[in-house]
């Protein structure tokens, strides 16, 4: 039995993609580590490739304008029924929509928006969802992470914007400020307060997306051969072992062995 396409739920996370200053370059970083295979996407908004994984669409990158000066950071994007409504809530909560919502090569509309402690994320309001998400052994995104300095006043922004319950997870580690973002009781990303003092002075608050490897260590390896930086040393959690990286434009991510993976 066939499942009817449907449109996304309010909520989910539905795409990332990245801005960078030298699109070959990038193509050539992420298609050695995770195995990418690209093809040309929407031009609307300048130079852009799906990246691709065993034929799957998994990812976007895009060249920023010659001269731009703006922070290469991996931008998760989130699915509304109405991006225009979903919008007018950012602004009225404190945050602020920099594109759109605009139209997209009638494939759907989006907007590029802030929250209130200024950290960048996308709204997506697209067609029938085609399949369920991809997972893979390598290169597929497994989870966003807003970091930020702390969770109590960003959290009721999210909740009231996108609907999410935001609830700290039953055995974390007494003075840990970490909230589990959840729809329907189903988690869908975290929020993780580290400190002001704590936040890179270059970027802020950040979403940042983990990307699934089938080893960690090795692919710390390809990550410094191929011109990328190691963040930190791998750690364990209940999602998998993960370590926090940075390719060679400096856009912060992480890559992670699921359980069972």
């Amino acid at each position: 039995m066939t499942e009817a396409a449907s449109p996304p739920t309010s909520g989910t996370h539905r795409w990332v993609s990245l801005m960078v200053r030298d699109l070959t370059a990038a193509q050539r970083f992420y298609g050695e580590l995770f195995g990418w295979e690209f093809d040309a996407g929407p031009t609307q908004l300048g130079p852009y490739v799906r990246a691709l994984r065993d034929g799957h669409p998994v990812a976007g990158i895009s060249e920023s304008a010659a001269g731009a000066h703006q922070v290469v950071a991996w931008l998760p994007y989130i699915a509304t029924s109405d991006v225009d409504a979903t919008a007018s809530r950012i602004r009225e909560c404190g945050g602020t929509v920099a594109v759109g919502p605009i139209e997209v090569e009638q494939v759907g509309r989006l907007a590029i928006a802030s929250d209130v402690n200024g950290a960048a994320f996308g709204l997506w309001q697209g067609g029938p969802r085609r399949s369920a998400p991809f997972y893979g052994p390598a290169g597929t995104p497994e989870w966003n992470e807003l970091i930020t300095a702390d969770t109590s006043v960003v959290s009721k922004f999210y909740s009231v914007v996108l609907g999410y319950e935001a609830t700290p997870e039953p055995a974390q580690p007494e003075g840990l400020d970490y909230l589990t973002l959840r729809l329907d009781d189903r988690p869908v990303a975290s929020i993780r307060g580290v400190g002001a003092a704590a936040l890179p002075q270059d970027r802020g608050p950040h979403w940042i997306t983990y990307f699934s490897v089938p080893d960690v260590d090795e692919g710390l390896k390809a990550v410094e051969r191929l011109g990328g930086r190691v963040l930190g040393e791998p750690e364990v959690s209940p999602f998998g072992r993960w370590a926090k990286v940075a390719d060679p434009e400096g856009g912060n991510f992480a890559i992670v062995r699921p359980p069972g993976r």
